[in-house]
Protein backbone atom coordinates (compact mmCIF):
# COMPACT_ATOMS: atom_id res chain seq x y z
CA UNK A 1 0.00 0.00 0.00
CA UNK A 2 2.55 2.25 1.41
CA UNK A 3 4.82 2.10 -2.30
CA UNK A 4 1.66 2.83 -4.28
CA UNK A 5 1.50 6.38 -2.56
CA UNK A 6 1.50 9.87 -4.94
CA UNK A 7 4.68 11.77 -2.72
CA UNK A 8 4.90 14.14 -5.08
CA UNK A 9 1.82 15.91 -4.00
CA UNK A 10 2.48 19.66 -3.35
CA UNK A 11 1.01 23.42 -2.16
CA UNK A 12 2.44 26.31 -2.80
CA UNK A 13 2.68 28.19 0.41
CA UNK A 14 -0.07 30.89 -0.84
CA UNK A 15 -2.07 28.12 -1.06
CA UNK A 16 -1.28 26.75 2.16
CA UNK A 17 -1.52 29.67 3.83
CA UNK A 18 -5.35 30.34 3.12
CA UNK A 19 -6.61 26.89 3.26
CA UNK A 20 -4.98 26.78 6.63
CA UNK A 21 -6.52 29.74 8.02
CA UNK A 22 -9.77 28.69 6.82
CA UNK A 23 -9.54 24.90 7.96
CA UNK A 24 -7.80 26.41 11.63
CA UNK A 25 -11.29 29.06 11.81
CA UNK A 26 -13.23 25.61 11.52
CA UNK A 27 -11.48 23.37 13.42
CA UNK A 28 -11.92 26.21 16.50
CA UNK A 29 -15.76 26.44 16.39
CA UNK A 30 -15.83 22.64 16.07
CA UNK A 31 -13.25 22.44 19.15
CA UNK A 32 -15.89 24.30 20.90
CA UNK A 33 -18.82 21.52 19.94
CA UNK A 34 -16.76 19.01 21.29
CA UNK A 35 -17.09 20.90 24.67
CA UNK A 36 -20.88 21.81 23.79
CA UNK A 37 -21.99 17.71 22.94
CA UNK A 38 -19.53 16.92 25.49
CA UNK A 39 -17.65 13.89 22.99
CA UNK A 40 -14.18 12.81 23.85
CA UNK A 41 -11.94 13.37 20.87
CA UNK A 42 -8.72 11.06 20.18
CA UNK A 43 -6.27 11.92 17.01
CA UNK A 44 -3.27 9.29 17.13
CA UNK A 45 -0.26 10.11 14.80
CA UNK A 46 2.43 7.50 13.74
CA UNK A 47 4.48 7.51 10.82
CA UNK A 48 8.19 7.70 10.26
CA UNK A 49 10.93 9.63 12.04
CA UNK A 50 10.80 12.83 10.83
CA UNK A 51 7.84 12.66 8.79
CA UNK A 52 6.23 15.75 10.58
CA UNK A 53 3.70 14.71 13.09
CA UNK A 54 4.93 17.51 15.48
CA UNK A 55 4.57 20.00 12.61
CA UNK A 56 1.09 18.70 11.77
CA UNK A 57 -0.08 18.97 15.40
CA UNK A 58 1.08 21.98 16.06
CA UNK A 59 -0.83 23.59 12.94
CA UNK A 60 -4.00 21.56 14.63
CA UNK A 61 -3.82 23.29 18.12
CA UNK A 62 -2.62 26.66 16.54
CA UNK A 63 -6.27 27.97 17.18
CA UNK A 64 -7.83 25.74 19.58
CA UNK A 65 -9.22 26.63 23.34
CA UNK A 66 -5.79 25.14 25.48
CA UNK A 67 -8.18 24.52 27.79
CA UNK A 68 -9.39 21.87 25.35
CA UNK A 69 -6.37 19.71 24.67
CA UNK A 70 -4.19 18.30 25.77
CA UNK A 71 -1.03 16.42 23.48
CA UNK A 72 0.60 13.30 25.32
CA UNK A 73 4.35 12.27 23.57
CA UNK A 74 4.72 9.20 24.43
CA UNK A 75 7.58 7.39 24.71
CA UNK A 76 9.10 4.10 26.00
CA UNK A 77 6.83 3.29 29.00
CA UNK A 78 8.22 4.18 32.66
CA UNK A 79 7.77 3.67 36.29
CA UNK A 80 4.40 2.35 36.90
CA UNK A 81 3.38 1.93 33.15
CA UNK A 82 5.81 -0.23 32.38
CA UNK A 83 4.66 -2.84 35.41
CA UNK A 84 1.21 -2.89 34.10
CA UNK A 85 -0.36 -3.76 30.51
CA UNK A 86 0.82 -1.54 28.07
CA UNK A 87 -2.71 -0.38 27.65
CA UNK A 88 -2.48 0.75 30.94
CA UNK A 89 -1.04 3.80 30.48
CA UNK A 90 -3.86 4.66 27.37
CA UNK A 91 -6.69 3.97 29.29
CA UNK A 92 -5.97 6.55 31.74
CA UNK A 93 -4.85 9.30 29.43
CA UNK A 94 -8.26 8.80 27.44
CA UNK A 95 -9.73 12.39 27.14
CA UNK A 96 -12.77 13.60 29.22
CA UNK A 97 -15.96 14.19 27.56
CA UNK A 98 -15.76 17.33 25.89
CA UNK A 99 -11.82 17.20 25.68
CA UNK A 100 -9.21 16.11 22.49
CA UNK A 101 -6.86 14.06 23.63
CA UNK A 102 -3.88 14.13 20.69
CA UNK A 103 -1.27 11.13 20.59
CA UNK A 104 2.32 11.66 19.34
CA UNK A 105 2.80 8.36 19.01
CA UNK A 106 -0.10 5.56 20.65
CA UNK A 107 -0.45 2.37 21.55
CA UNK A 108 0.79 1.32 18.01
CA UNK A 109 4.11 1.09 19.44
CA UNK A 110 3.42 -2.37 20.42
CA UNK A 111 3.35 -3.57 16.80
CA UNK A 112 5.42 -1.41 15.29
CA UNK A 113 8.68 -0.49 17.49
CA UNK A 114 7.98 -3.26 19.94
CA UNK A 115 7.65 -6.07 17.06
CA UNK A 116 10.45 -5.08 15.30
CA UNK A 117 12.98 -3.98 17.71
CA UNK A 118 12.07 -7.48 19.94
CA UNK A 119 10.67 -5.61 23.34
CA UNK A 120 7.58 -8.37 23.34
CA UNK A 121 7.36 -11.86 22.60
CA UNK A 122 5.44 -12.68 18.63
CA UNK A 123 2.86 -13.82 21.03
CA UNK A 124 2.17 -10.66 22.69
CA UNK A 125 2.49 -8.62 19.52
CA UNK A 126 0.23 -10.79 17.89
CA UNK A 127 -2.45 -10.67 20.44
CA UNK A 128 -2.27 -6.81 20.32
CA UNK A 129 -4.25 -6.15 17.32
CA UNK A 130 -7.31 -7.61 18.85
CA UNK A 131 -6.66 -6.25 21.70
CA UNK A 132 -6.30 -2.59 19.94
CA UNK A 133 -9.32 -3.39 18.08
CA UNK A 134 -11.32 -3.97 21.15
CA UNK A 135 -10.13 -0.84 23.09
CA UNK A 136 -10.66 1.63 19.85
CA UNK A 137 -14.26 -0.22 19.94
CA UNK A 138 -15.18 0.45 23.33
CA UNK A 139 -14.31 4.12 23.35
CA UNK A 140 -16.10 4.61 19.98
CA UNK A 141 -19.13 2.90 21.38
CA UNK A 142 -18.79 5.09 24.60
CA UNK A 143 -18.83 7.97 21.81
CA UNK A 144 -15.58 8.98 21.40
CA UNK A 145 -14.68 9.99 17.94
CA UNK A 146 -11.30 8.69 16.68
CA UNK A 147 -8.88 9.45 13.96
CA UNK A 148 -5.28 7.71 13.29
CA UNK A 149 -3.07 9.02 11.02
CA UNK A 150 -0.06 7.66 9.58
CA UNK A 151 2.61 10.02 7.90
CA UNK A 152 4.80 8.27 5.43
CA UNK A 153 7.37 9.74 3.69
CA UNK A 154 10.17 8.28 1.38
CA UNK A 155 13.27 6.88 2.34
CA UNK A 156 15.60 9.84 0.66
CA UNK A 157 13.76 12.27 2.08
CA UNK A 158 13.92 10.96 5.37
CA UNK A 159 17.61 11.35 5.11
CA UNK A 160 17.31 14.76 3.86
CA UNK A 161 15.45 16.08 6.93
CA UNK A 162 17.68 13.90 8.96
CA UNK A 163 20.86 15.51 7.78
CA UNK A 164 19.15 19.09 7.60
CA UNK A 165 18.66 18.08 11.61
CA UNK A 166 22.15 17.67 12.31
CA UNK A 167 23.55 20.51 10.57
CA UNK A 168 21.07 22.63 12.35
CA UNK A 169 21.49 23.82 15.83
CA UNK A 170 17.58 24.66 17.06
CA UNK A 171 16.96 21.12 15.34
CA UNK A 172 19.60 19.00 16.37
CA UNK A 173 17.84 17.62 19.54
CA UNK A 174 15.77 16.31 17.79
CA UNK A 175 18.06 13.74 15.65
CA UNK A 176 18.98 10.53 18.03
CA UNK A 177 21.32 7.37 17.52
CA UNK A 178 18.02 5.82 17.83
CA UNK A 179 16.75 7.27 15.00
CA UNK A 180 19.86 6.14 12.77
CA UNK A 181 19.39 2.93 14.32
CA UNK A 182 15.28 2.31 13.48
CA UNK A 183 16.30 3.79 9.52
CA UNK A 184 18.55 0.83 9.06
CA UNK A 185 15.35 -1.39 9.60
CA UNK A 186 13.25 0.55 7.09
CA UNK A 187 11.82 -2.78 5.33
CA UNK A 188 11.01 -4.22 8.59
CA UNK A 189 9.30 -1.22 10.13
CA UNK A 190 7.15 -1.44 6.18
CA UNK A 191 6.07 -4.90 6.80
CA UNK A 192 4.80 -4.10 10.50
CA UNK A 193 3.55 -0.92 8.92
CA UNK A 194 1.53 -2.73 6.38
CA UNK A 195 0.55 -5.42 8.64
CA UNK A 196 -0.66 -2.66 10.94
CA UNK A 197 -3.21 -1.24 8.24
CA UNK A 198 -4.58 -4.80 7.03
CA UNK A 199 -5.16 -5.90 10.67
CA UNK A 200 -6.35 -2.51 12.59
CA UNK A 201 -7.88 -0.32 9.72
CA UNK A 202 -11.66 -0.89 10.90
CA UNK A 203 -14.97 0.83 9.79
CA UNK A 204 -14.99 2.37 13.43
CA UNK A 205 -11.23 3.44 13.49
CA UNK A 206 -9.97 3.69 9.88
CA UNK A 207 -6.32 4.52 9.24
CA UNK A 208 -5.55 7.89 7.51
CA UNK A 209 -2.28 7.95 5.23
CA UNK A 210 -0.73 11.25 4.78
CA UNK A 211 1.62 12.20 1.94
CA UNK A 212 4.23 14.13 4.30
CA UNK A 213 7.02 14.03 1.36
CA UNK A 214 5.48 18.11 1.42
CA UNK A 215 4.87 19.40 4.78
CA UNK A 216 2.66 22.18 3.94
CA UNK A 217 0.37 19.00 1.76
CA UNK A 218 0.60 17.48 4.69
CA UNK A 219 -0.59 19.59 7.20
CA UNK A 220 -3.67 20.37 5.09
CA UNK A 221 -4.50 16.98 4.69
CA UNK A 222 -4.78 16.50 8.48
CA UNK A 223 -6.75 19.49 9.17
CA UNK A 224 -8.92 18.52 6.22
CA UNK A 225 -9.63 14.73 7.34
CA UNK A 226 -10.37 16.47 11.70
CA UNK A 227 -12.34 19.16 10.17
CA UNK A 228 -14.29 16.63 7.69
CA UNK A 229 -14.75 13.83 10.55
CA UNK A 230 -15.68 16.21 12.90
CA UNK A 231 -18.37 18.05 10.87
CA UNK A 232 -20.09 14.64 10.29
CA UNK A 233 -19.81 13.46 13.80
CA UNK A 234 -21.01 16.65 15.81
CA UNK A 235 -24.41 17.47 13.60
Amino acid sequence: MLETLNLSVKLTRPEYEARKEKLQNKLHLLGYEVYQQKRPVMLVFEGWDAAGKGGAIKRLTEKLDPRGFVVWPIAAPQGDDKARHYLYRFWRRLPEQGQIAIFDRSWYGRVLVERVEGFCNEAAWRRAYSEINAFEREFVQFGGILLKFWMHISQKEQLRRFKERERTSYKSWKITDEDWRNRGKWEDYQAATEEMFARTSTAQAPWTVVEAEDKLHARIKVLETVVDVLKRELR
